[in-house]
């Protein structure tokens, strides 16, 4: 038998801390929907169809640009759209708004999907692109932004970094 080999132990205190999270570890924008993916919402492989994911993106921004134009938009543009990761039956996904520019009529939206699968609180990112929307009258030709409530003003849409 051969001598037990010596064990080293660790002091706590010199024990590495857990990294922190960063901004891309968390969702960025205002919370605009929350759903949970059903089984209609599959493709062939059974994996939720990105067309939806899409469609829940787009609902989501075309309710932050309503909100700034105070009215009628309509999508004109969908850029660097990315899938990330996969959404599974029983996932809950939120989709987060953040207006980052807007011209005389145009309206342009950032938005992330992160997704909860049911058997945890961990969320992780499955989506994220640019939503330009257009303000419209209701003879559907574009319109100007109205200017933005004072400083002081509470509404999400005010409240942006432009």
């Amino acid at each position: 038998m051969s001598p037990a080999t010596p064990q080293t132990v660790q002091n706590s205190s010199t024990q590495t801390p857990p990294s922190k999270k960063t901004t891309e570890d968390l969702p960025q924008g205002i919370p605009t929907i929350r759903v949970v993916a059903m089984p209609a919402d599959t493709n062939p492989e059974g994996d939720i169809f990105g067309g939806w994911i899409v469609s829940q993106m787009d609902i989501a921004a075309g309710t932050a640009a309503a909100s700034r134009a105070y009215g009628r938009c309509a999508t004109v543009a969908i850029k660097n759209l990315s899938f990330i990761k996969p959404v599974r039956v029983g996932d809950e996904i939120s989709v987060y708004t953040h207006i980052i520019r807007t011209g005389r009529t145009s309206i342009t939206i950032h938005v992330q999907t992160w997704k909860r699968a049911r058997d945890t609180h961990a969320l992780s990112k499955v989506t994220e692109g640019e939503f330009v929307f257009v303000a419209l009258t209701d003879e559907y030709r574009p319109r100007p932004l109205p200017p933005l409530c004072s400083e002081e003003c509470l509404h999400d849409s005010c409240n942006t970094t432009i």
